[in-house]
């Protein structure tokens, strides 16, 4: 006889584990008990990455198929909770914002409420659906239908707080009933003041990433800087069709941001991992779907991770170095050097703008970096870092390798000054610093010397390390550059202080809060 053990055949539970006693379990479950278990707290599974398969609509009645897979099952709109929330500028901080967030199913007009008090979000932003398909991509992936959504909001007051709440045909965000979900933040001020802007790399969905989170929102940073690999739905990272992917992953890691990205804007750009094979164009077309960027950069339906915007006295610039990456080549030329050509530009533009004191550039793979995974990308080097010393880039900050690591102060590659825990330098008397801030929350790497960093120092005359070259090997480097290197999950907090003489002070804090670093970032002194 074959009783099932926990819903599972004798014969078949003998020899499966229990991750794939799970799975079986997870596919018998008919989607009629899943509606009728999960409709009161849609929100809370899809957040926790468990609805997958074909997709369902909200409505009291059954709704025209989404997509490919869809299917027509109801569930009753208003038990449908948005999850997901993130937020990004739009190409003008002090007017535009970009709201962003997720629902498990398809739902009727979404739309955001918003105004100067959480009790009257009189203004009302229609929003855009952009649905996402993933084919079944293995037996035990099934395919994957998320709706994401985005309202532009324009016409904001500079310096102003506002509120909001995102809802949808049969869910009105200002109901009281709703009033717990309402979210809020901040327009970028006209003049430049004193802010905090805090960034890192590498997140994924663990407890550490939490963490970072929760420690990163106590900065009460103006912005955020995430430099790629977003979550690691992608596992393998090569940019192609035979990557190990998940989907769902997604669901989970909107749902772990979700209590920081929905008051602080969330600017990423895009990392190896992002590059999702299955979706056009060049694999961007799930970072399309689910982030709405500033657009400005050279071509933003081909290349969204690349932008600008101005904060304050600060330029930032993000951009895609899976476009130059000697590493990674699967998207290596995929812009025909546009953004090089646009990055030479813009950075010119920025430099010449008055009241522009700094220019901090993020993307994902490191110019210099002496881990044992990944270490250096010559294609960065070839590519970028002669710009960077053209215009004078104050601060660049890289994640890919999972640790934190900062160099000396550059110049071509080479040190021009050397600067210890709570050192200084200035761009234009002394190059540039470069920032490896990839301990957001994945795996940790390995250095192949000791790690040194505040109240730990080590310094070393060089460490032997390695850079990738244009034939896709490793070339040996000896690295005179690397000053400190701290082994643990962590990210920076930036305070920029304008002024007669401008600064930035650099913080690097452990995940237990410990400062692992610090140094600052000025510019002459103004006439």
């Amino acid at each position: 006889m074959d009783t099932p053990r926990f819903g599972v055949p004798e014969r078949l539970a003998q020899r499966m584990t229990m991750a794939e006693q799970h799975e079986y379990l997870r596919a018998r479950l008919s989607r009629r008990r899943v509606l009728r278990r999960g409709a009161a707290t849609a929100g809370t599974v899809a957040g926790a990455g468990l609805l997958g398969g074909a997709a369902c609509a909200a409505d009291t009645k059954p709704a025209p198929a989404a997509g490919p897979g869809t299917g027509t099952a109801t569930v009753n709109g208003a038990l449908v909770a948005p999850f997901g929330r993130h937020l990004a500028f739009g190409a003008d901080p002090r007017t535009q914002m970009r709201i962003s967030w997720q629902v498990p199913f398809a739902v009727r007009k979404p739309y955001v409420r918003i105004g100067t008090s959480p009790l009257e979000l009189t203004r009302k932003v229609e929003a855009e659906v952009r649905h996402l398909h993933t084919p079944s991509l293995s037996d035990r992936l099934p395919a994957v239908d998320q709706f994401y959504l985005h309202a532009a909001v324009d016409g904001l007051r500079p310096g102003a707080t506002y509120y909001y709440g995102v809802g949808h045909a049969d869910r009105d965000p200002a109901e009281p009933r709703h009033f717990a979900s309402v979210g809020t933040f901040r327009t970028a001020p006209d003049r430049p003041g004193t802010f905090v802007f805090t960034a890192f790399g590498d997140q994924g969905v663990s407890y550490d990433a939490l963490a970072n989170d929760q420690l990163i929102l106590g900065q009460n940073p103006s912005f955020h800087l995430h430099a790629g690999d977003l979550c690691y739905a992608d596992t393998t990272g090569h940019g192609k069709k035979t990557d190990l992917y998940d989907a769902r992953v997604w669901d989970s890691f909107l749902a772990q941001t979700d209590s920081v990205a929905a008051s602080v804007p969330w600017m990423v750009t895009t990392g190896n991992h992002d590059m999702e094979a299955w979706y056009s164009p060049d694999g961007y077309g799930g970072q399309l779907a689910r982030w709405s960027l500033p657009g400005n950069g050279p071509d933003p339906r081909k290349a969204p991770g690349v932008y600008t915007f101005v904060y304050g006295n600060v330029g930032v610039v993000a951009l895609d170095a899976n476009d130059v990456s000697y590493e990674m080549p699967a998207n290596k030329g995929y812009t025909d050097g546009a953004q090089t050509r646009w990055l030479d530009r813009e950075l010119e533009r920025l430099r010449e703008r008055p009241g522009i004191d700094f220019l901090v550039v993020f993307f994902h793979h490191c110019a210099y970096s002496t881990t044992s995974a990944h270490a250096s990308d010559g294609g960065v080097r070839d590519a970028w870092v002669p710009l960077f010393d053209k215009h004078q880039v104050d601060l660049v900050i890289n994640g890919h390798n999972h640790v934190y690591e900062r160099t000396d102060a550059l110049r071509g590659g080479k040190v021009a000054r050397r600067v210890p825990v709570a050192g200084s330098a200035d761009a234009v008397r002394d190059g540039i610093v470069y920032v490896t801030a990839g301990g957001a929350g994945a795996k940790l790497y390995e250095f192949p010397v000791p790690d040194s960093y505040e109240g730990h120092v080590k310094d070393l005359d060089e460490v032997k390390t390695y850079h990738w070259t244009r034939d896709g090997e490793k070339n040996r480097d000896s690295a005179d550059w690397s000053r400190v290197r701290y082994t643990g999950f962590s990210f920076l907090a930036v305070e920029v202080e304008p002024g007669p003489r401008p600064r930035l002070t650099v913080t690097a804090l452990a995940e237990s809060g410990e400062r692992v670093d610090r140094f600052e970032v000025t510019r002459p002194r103004r006439q």
